[in-house]
């Protein structure tokens, strides 16, 4: 039997294994286990929550190319091979239907059965708290950045006029570079003289200004770091400000935001950031193009509104919108009655699972306890010099490389594994309130949880919001949606009655609408 192994690394990876200590772990299970690895690959600084890595995807044209050859896909760990629970469950279906190899870690058996409704339960919980933890690093990550920027450091690759640099105590900084500063300084002198801003660009160039672009100049009176300024976003319920940063500033504060003023910054901006309208681009008018965003102009103000490219005389308005959209998905959230039975049936499979993590444990302990004896045996004969030190040197090494094996197994199986799964268990509860996941979600995972729950995609139409068919899990009030004009979905209400859990195979054709259907 041959198997193939996958191991991975992110930029800001939290995993205490690296990537040699991943490789030896499959090595030695597939060792124990008598099967072959013909290849192993490899992505070092590569993100979990896409499975668009460089070698990934060259073990993915591997298995097309051996296919009937590969048995076995094995990762040390399933945080490992990803941390997007709905992306991983689906590409680790299709390995297995469609290429016939089956998806193991280093600590379950090879025999495993896939298919085994309580092995899907434990993998999707090992999921969904990789996927959890992922966001965390996330907030961890952002918030870090942010605390840094609130300070008054600037983080990013320095604008022309600075270079990127490192204080004492070696973090970042940007120091002024003497002679591109002065092209920034003629820059304001020359804009706040009254220059135009093509006139300004074509007489920098011959300096050695390298930006490019018809907007190169604006952004440069635009970027407040010239002043001495870092712009602090808006979060939450802090709105967005300016601190003083940490860097020496090439301009006065005084000559940045007369070219503010110059420049019209200080106006009221129209656009709005692609967070604001999450269904452009996803919603379809029933011609079959997607549905952009845009402003039109009231006699007081701008509105929000979505629209088709090709109907452009139809305006959707987004504030509207939003809010019958944020009540379907509400009433798309769980029951409690349903949060109950996923957690009744989870505690039962988190009760097999335990007994195993408890099997494994004792039969590490045997091994670490026979490995101790052999060990101590080794010292014994060192003593008595019946071996020379180059034996006992080369033995010893290699017994103790085992021991911390040992040791580090035994570690991860003694950890607090009921409190892994009662955090999981508590992470259910969401399922409550999908409007708030949605709500604090990014604007791509908003995507992804519209894409499962609307499988085939969702139009509007007619005044409401319009489906071939969603997902079974949310479809307990599908006909409810469809009573009081929310959403149309022509799924056989004879099937809404499917465990939320499971999937359903097999895909529907939607006959295409005329017209805009408005």
């Amino acid at each position: 039997m041959n198997a193939i192994g996958y191991i991975r690394l992110s930029i800001k990876d939290q995993s205490q294994y690296s990537l040699e200590y991943q490789e030896k772990s499959i090595r030695d299970y597939c060792l124990r286990n008598d099967v072959n690895v013909l290849e192993i690959f490899q992505d070092n600084g590569k993100s979990s929550y896409t499975f668009d890595r460089p070698n990934y995807i060259a073990l993915e044209n591997f298995i097309k190319k051996h296919k009937g050859v590969v048995r076995y896909l094995v990762v040390m760990d399933h945080d490992r091979f990803s941390r997007n629970l709905s992306e991983v469950l689906t590409k680790i279906d299709v390995l297995e239907k469609k290429y016939g190899i089956k998806v193991l870690a280093t600590n379950e058996p090879l025999d495993l059965d896939t298919t085994d409704p309580s092995v899907f339960m434990q993998r999707a919980f090992k999921y969904l708290v990789a996927n959890e933890e992922l966001f965390r690093i996330r907030k961890r990550v952002k918030m870090g950045v942010r605390h840094a920027i609130e300070s008054g450091r600037f983080i990013n690759f320095a604008p022309f006029g600075y270079v990127n640099a490192r204080d004492e105590s070696g973090k970042g900084i940007i120091v002024i570079d003497e002679i591109k500063a002065e092209i920034i300084k003629k820059i304001f002198a020359d804009y706040l003289d009254g220059k135009q801003a093509f006139v300004i660009h074509n007489e920098v160039k011959e300096l050695g200004f390298t930006t490019k672009g018809n907007s190169a100049i604006v952004r440069v009176l635009s970027n407040c770091v010239y002043a001495g300024l870092i712009k602090v976003p808006a979060y939450k319920n802090s709105p967005e400000r300016y601190v003083k940063g940490k860097h020496t500033r090439i301009v006065s504060e005084m000559d940045f935001w007369l070219a503010q003023e110059m420049l019209g910054n200080k106006r009221p901006s129209k656009s709005r950031a692609k967070d604001e309208v999450p269904l452009r681009g996803i919603l379809k008018c029933p011609c079959g193009l997607s549905m952009t965003s845009g402003w039109s102009k009231g006699k007081k103000k701008y509105y929000l509104y979505y629209r088709c490219t090709k109907h452009r005389g139809i305006n959707i308005s987004a504030p509207d919108l939003h809010k019958d959209w944020n009540e379907i998905l509400s009433l798309l959230s769980f029951s409690p009655n349903q949060v109950q039975k996923i957690q009744t049936e989870s505690k039962k499979a988190i009760e097999i699972a335990l007994l195993g993590v408890a099997e494994q444990l004792s039969v590490k302990r045997k091994e670490l306890s026979e490995l101790e004896i052999k060990i101590d045996r080794l010292e014994e004969k060192m003593m008595n010099d019946e071996i020379e030190p180059y034996t006992y040197k080369k033995w010893f090494s290699k017994y103790s490389g085992q021991k911390a094996y040992l040791d580090s197994e035994i570690q991860n199986l003694s950890a607090d594994q009921k409190g892994k799964w009662k955090k999981s268990m508590e992470l259910l509860d969401n399922l409550l309130d999908i409007p708030s996941i949605f709500k604090q979600a990014e604007i791509l995972d908003q995507h992804s949880l519209i894409k499962e729950v609307f499988k085939h995609g969702i139009t509007y139409s007619k005044g409401k919001c319009r489906t071939p068919s969603v997902n079974p899990g949310f479809s307990h009030n599908s006909l409810k949606l469809k009573q009081i004009g929310l959403l149309d979905n022509e799924q056989p209400y004879e099937n809404l009655g499917i465990n939320p859990i499971r999937t359903r195979s097999g895909n529907r054709t939607r006959t295409p609408v005329e017209g805009t259907g408005f």
